[in-house]
């Protein structure tokens, strides 16, 4: 004979005639372990159970309190702290889930309860919904904002690389780096990429490098890895490293995974790089492409000074015209002057005031002339003045009181102090008249 819980007992003794069989009295804990029991073996030891979250309530000390509900019934759950903690995402009511846990018996209240052990979203995976819901609040908190990134230095000097030591990611960074701007310095931070703790403790080192940096000098730091699931990549979406590079000083270039990955630390940083080979090209120029700037600027200097030198001339030409214009226009105007002079001395008797106007004419070709001197002298001046400005245009001018200029014989490069040439290097001296002198440096 079976219980009503399906558990085998004797089949009890038939009372005697007349008499009332014995009354088996439970106790309320009784009654709870006698469900408690049954509930045990029957119910399989681990259930996953699919429904949706309603009643989200935790505790002050991290245990979730909810139930799970469907059309036809509501269920009690419990997550203990220590499970809650490997949740990704953020349980909300109205979400639906996957849950795996037990159901047991709560005692004190008589009622039984799912214990859930792991859960996850249903429809889409669990570090998927997580990574949407932290773009969400971090979003919403300002930390993807464009005005608060920092620009990133066109030619930096110094650049820190926070990645592991043991992956590949590192050699890429290095090798696109130099390949492009060989003179830079670099700086390695060593850190784990993925991981339990991992996240934490890029975010410290970022902490220590903005700490020190009065020392470090740094004008750049590169923060990445290389590819894997997004589960690999974790430790570049928490909202810990987030912050980390949100707040630090010097700009952070993101360097996670392949082209296809975003993590939450790309949406952060001053600037991305799609891949670790990419960080070289987003954090320093090509060296090829600024000697070739250089190079076109050079040459823009020089047709300057080539034009500058020629509009002198063409200025210089230009005040010559206008004083040979003036001083014919002067001449001409003193003419007509001299001939209506004339005119009015022939209307008069010439022979009683010839002597008075002699002597006036004389008089006035004495202004005359000495007015000329004057003018003259006045455009003399000018025109010397003009020939100095043009002569301080010319960049050789001072060989010609006794300077010279010295060059490399090799590059052509003016040689400006010591420093700038070694031992057994051919040097070039011009001196005035395009005299040259070659020679070789033997000491310094």
């Amino acid at each position: 004979m079976n219980d009503l819980f399906g558990n085998s007992k004797p089949t009890p003794k038939p009372a005697a005639p007349g008499k009332n069989p014995p009354r088996q009295v439970y106790t309320v804990s009784q009654v709870n372990t006698l469900i408690k029991t049954a509930l045990e073996n029957n119910l399989p030891g681990r259930l996953t159970v699919t429904g949706e979250i309603s009643d989200w309530k935790v505790h002050s000390k991290g245990h979730c309190y909810f139930s799970l509900k469907d059309q036809g019934g509501v269920l009690p759950c419990v997550m203990w702290a220590s499970s809650f903690a490997k949740v990704k995402f953020k349980p909300e009511n109205g979400l639906a889930v996957f849950a795996t846990g037990y159901i047991d018996v709560y005692p004190p209240q008589g009622k039984y309860q799912f214990y859930i052990e792991r859960m996850e979203p249903a429809g889409v995976g669990a570090l998927q919904l997580a990574f949407e819901q932290m773009v969400k609040r971090l979003e919403a908190q300002g930390l993807f904002a464009e005005a608060h990134k920092r620009p990133l230095p066109k030619f930096p000097e110094r650049i820190g690389i926070l990645t592991s030591e043991s992956g590949a990611a590192l050699q890429d960074i290095i090798k696109s780096i130099f390949d492009r701007w060989p003179c830079v310095r670099l700086l390695f931070y060593s850190v784990p990429v993925q991981g339990e703790g991992a996240a934490e403790k890029i975010a410290s080192a970022i902490k220590d490098v903005n700490r020190r940096n009065d020392r470090l000098k740094l004008d750049v730091m590169i923060v990445g890895r290389g590819g894997g699931s997004l589960e690999d990549l974790w430790a570049f979406n928490e909202e810990v490293l987030a912050k980390a590079i949100y707040d630090s000083k010097i700009p952070i270039i993101s360097a996670v995974g392949h082209e296809v990955d975003t993590t939450i630390a790309d949406l952060v940083a001053d600037a991305r790089a799609s891949t670790p080979t990419k960080a070289g090209v987003v954090a320093v120029p090509d060296m090829r492409q600024v000697l070739e700037d250089l190079e076109n600027k050079k040459v823009c200097l020089n047709r300057n000074i080539m034009l500058c030198v020629q509009y002198g001339g063409q200025q210089l030409d230009e005040v010559f015209a206008e004083l040979a214009k003036e001083i014919k226009e002067l001449l001409a105007n003193k003419k007509d002057k001299l001939h209506h002079f004339y005119e009015e001395v022939v209307k008069i008797e010439p022979h009683r005031l010839l002597g008075r106007k002699t002597v006036e004419i004389n008089e006035f070709r004495s202004r005359f002339n000495a007015a000329m001197a004057v003018g003259l002298n006045r455009t003399g001046l000018l025109i010397t003045a003009q020939e100095n400005r043009l002569a301080g245009l010319n960049p050789k001018a001072v060989l010609r009181r006794g300077y010279s200029i010295t060059t490399l014989k090799q590059t052509g490069a003016v040689v400006k102090n010591a420093a700038d040439v070694q031992i057994g290097d051919d040097i070039t001296t011009e001196l005035a008249g395009e005299n040259l002198i070659e020679s070789r440096v033997i000491k310094k």
